[in-house]
């Protein structure tokens, strides 16, 4: 194991070397929460990619596979899917807004009215966010160093803090384009094929297995569905994601960049059910189908390529914790707090001298310490993470896709549809159960409803208001000074 300790050993050193280099070009508050708004197309691809494909889309992808066969790659399918929906339909016009956060989208377009408390509900969900990707560091250190769990998480927690804070998203997207290549060639590369050999072939597999594990709709109709409506809108309206986007040069790299992205989460999707229902050939009765991925990769993989390939699940844990802790930090700092501190003095606080990049670098920090805390104490992921999806989308997806795509929509129809949508899935969360269905269908249909209804009942949004609007959406906002550097690729 002393090739793959120096392979990993190596990979998270580069880590905190990218954070450093990243900490030298982020001067200015765009530098550091948008990368400058200058990434071209391969490294936009990437780092968006490496974004939505986290710990869940890897060790949980393969656990699916390895429990239900190629129907298992239906979640992180349908991640692909809201992102393609994203880049094509909305992300040119998000990337024209020149904002910082969804909650500032929301102020632009209801006239200040619903930023509060949308960046309330959208702290909420970054965080755990955050904690869930963050626990998943105690499963591949246990694999790597028989480590304990509170350890792997101080330890994996604090290098993605630490080259966070440094750099921003400079670091961040730096790191994630490393990230990107390492699981592209860990999983897609090696892993994959590597797995489907050991298990025989495809042959071998169909022969082995039930027919039920190659049918494509084996997981269930009502659990795509339910996909669908969590991961595919999900990735339409989360900070995470649109922060991201506002990282693009331009529109159509954030249109076609974007794209390439999502294309290549559907070629993800199907790889990492194909490694589990290998795995369910070589290793019929695991414990926990969780345990299909790291059982494959520390039983089945040479010397060396083993340490690549758990690279490559650090990787993917690493670009999803990173992107929702920045995400996190931009959110409580530009969204919450600076709204408190402006209506404890009175004012918004402008005019006043203070160090942006500083200040948000703090935020990075503190909310980092946070995260490591709430994740050691915390025992159950998939509720928790439950939780924030449920609340995201049944709070925030149709004031944000009304404000986008439907005129008459007003800020008290946005506040109402937070209020109501946000209640109704907690309260029917504690009725059915937090990993129920219904709640967030019921939760979503009743937002849809009090939005319109609250809407059509309320004096149109201004037209001052919706002619500033439409001056951001058309890209004719206020520029914002790019340093004389070159763009990045």
């Amino acid at each position: 194991m002393a090739v793959d300790y120096t392979v990993i050993v190596v990979y998270l050193a580069g880590m905190l070397a990218m954070g450093w280099w990243g900490m030298r070009r982020a001067k200015s508050k765009s530098e550091f929460l948008v990368a400058g708004r200058r990434l071209g197309p391969w490294m936009y691809s990437g780092t968006m990619a490496a974004i939505v494909l986290g710990g869940a889309s890897t060790i949980g992808g393969v656990g699916l596979g390895y429990t239900h066969g190629l129907s298992g790659a239906w979640m992180v399918f349908t991640i692909g899917l809201g992102l393609l929906a994203l880049s094509v339909f909305f992300s040119a016009r998000i990337a024209r807004l020149r904002v910082y956060t969804v909650s500032e989208m929301l102020d632009l377009r209801y006239g200040g009215r619903a930023g509060v408390l949308s960046g309330v509900v959208m702290w909420a969900y970054t965080l755990m966010l955050a904690v869930t990707s963050t626990i998943a560091y105690a499963t591949i250190f246990d694999v790597l160093f028989d480590m304990n769990r509170t350890l792997a998480i101080v330890i994996g927690g604090s290098i993605v803090v630490a080259y966070s804070t440094l750099g921003g998203m400079w670091s961040i997207t730096l790191t994630d384009m490393v990230q990107f290549v390492v699981k592209t060639v860990g999983v897609l590369l090696l892993l994959l094929p590597i797995a489907v050999v050991k298990a025989g072939g495809f042959g071998e597999m169909r022969d082995k297995l039930p027919d039920e594990y190659f049918a494509p709709l084996g997981v269930g109709a009502e659990t795509i569905f339910t996909y669908v409506l969590i991961y595919t809108f999900g990735m339409l309206i989360g900070q995470d994601i649109w922060q991201r986007v506002f990282t693009a040069r331009s529109d159509k790299v954030a249109r076609y960049g974007g794209t390439v992205a999502g294309t290549y989460c559907l070629v993800y999707a199907l790889a990492g059910a194909v490694i589990g229902t290998a795995a369910k050939v070589m290793y019929p009765k695991l414990p926990s189908a969780d345990a299909a991925f790291a059982t494959i990769v520390k039983d089945e993989l040479p010397m060396g390529v083993r340490g690549l390939v758990l690279a490559a699940a650090l990787a993917a844990v690493m670009s999803t914790s990173s992107g929702a802790l920045i995400a996190c930090a931009t959110v409580a700092n530009n969204d919450i707090w600076a709204r408190v501190r402006g209506a404890v003095r009175g004012d918004s606080g402008a005019g006043e001298p203070h160090d942006e990049v500083k200040g948000n670098r703090l935020f990075i920090l503190v909310m980092g310490i946070a995260v490591i805390c709430v994740s050691i104490a915390l025992n159950d992921v998939v509720q928790a993470l439950t939780v924030a999806y449920n609340l995201l989308v049944g709070g925030l997806l149709v004031p944000i896709l009304g404000g986008l795509l439907w005129r008459r929509g007003t800020g008290a129809g946005a506040l109402a549809a937070v209020s109501a949508g946000g209640l109704s899935v907690i309260g029917l969360m504690w009725h059915y159960g937090i990993l129920a269905n219904e709640p967030i269908y019921y939760g979503l249909l009743t937002s849809l409803v009090v939005y319109v209804a609250v809407s059509l009942a309320t004096p149109p949004t201004d037209a001052a208001t919706l002619a500033a609007w439409r001056e951001r959406v058309a890209g004719r906002g206020p520029e914002e000074t790019v340093p004389e550097a070159s763009v990045a690729a």
